[in-house]
């Protein structure tokens, strides 16, 4: 998984799987472009990065604002002159609540955040990317691909079955340019995510099902780590996965086959 002089950017980079990945990258000797809309997050992993000897260019932008993502990608490429891997990580779980009491301005806020702002991470990346080819990921969701018993998170369940649509899409279409399209559908992850969705009156429509012996048969029933979920990411983005596009990857210790 030799990725030394390569050049990627990651979304979402301030905490969590995107904080865990740019490290990791940084680690195989990438030179990571970390992009968040929180400014003092990015900065602080950019800086965790270059202690320990490597390279990182904080840029912050809000993935759904188009001007901003484009100057963005251009501040990374005028840094380093190329781009080699893409991890759109960036997404919130939104607001999971029962269709009639979800406003249409919180439906609308997943909707950007999770497909218009993979979109446009997408769209102005992929120029770059088709000078000398490279590898997209997308971070999905066990939820709305096979996971569907979650009651209530119906706008983020819709994001994440699109964004797999999106990937087996540009597979084809980007492959000719040698650019693989992949996707990661994390399960429970210890991160900050599920801590930031809003839950509203879920008790009166969740369908009731207990798994006495847990719902993780995986690693003694515990969630992954962002780590975890880094590696995988790290093995899409190399060589060593070269072969692989389209295709997309459960990181979940099984529980999806269980609470599907």
């Amino acid at each position: 998984m030799e990725l030394t002089g390569k050049v990627a950017l990651v979304t979402g980079a301030g905490s969590g799987i995107g904080k865990a990945t740019a490290i990791l990258l940084a680690q195989q000797g990438v030179r990571v472009g970390v992009l968040s809309h929180t400014a003092h997050e990015v900065e602080q992993t950019a800086v965790e990065i270059q202690q320990d000897g490597r390279e990182a260019l904080a840029l912050v932008a809000d993935t759904t604002q188009e001007n901003q993502m484009q100057q963005a990608v251009q501040q990374l490429v005028d840094r380093w002159g190329r781009l080699d891997i893409v991890f759109a990580n960036a997404g919130i779980n939104g607001v999971w609540a029962p269709i009639e009491e979800l406003t249409l301005a919180e439906w609308s806020h997943t909707i950007m955040t999770n497909l218009t702002g993979t979109f446009l991470t997408i769209k102005y990346t992929v120029p770059h990317l088709k000078k000398q080819g490279g590898s997209i990921v997308i971070t999905s969701s066990v939820n709305g691909t096979r996971v569907f018993s979650n009651t209530g998170a119906t706008a983020y369940s819709t994001t994440k079955a699109g964004q797999v649509a999106m990937t087996k899409m540009l597979a084809v279409e980007l492959g000719p340019h040698n650019i693989r399209v992949n996707v990661v559908c994390p399960g429970s992850t210890k991160t900050e995510l599920g801590a930031n969705t809003q839950r509203k009156n879920l008790d009166r429509i969740r369908f009731p099902v207990q798994y006495p012996k847990g719902n993780i048969p995986l690693d003694g029933g515990k969630p992954a780590t962002a780590v975890q979920v880094a590696q995988l990411v790290l093995f899409l983005a190399s060589d060593a996965a070269s072969h692989i596009t389209g295709t997309e990857v459960w990181i979940d210790g099984a529980s999806s086959l269980i609470t599907g």
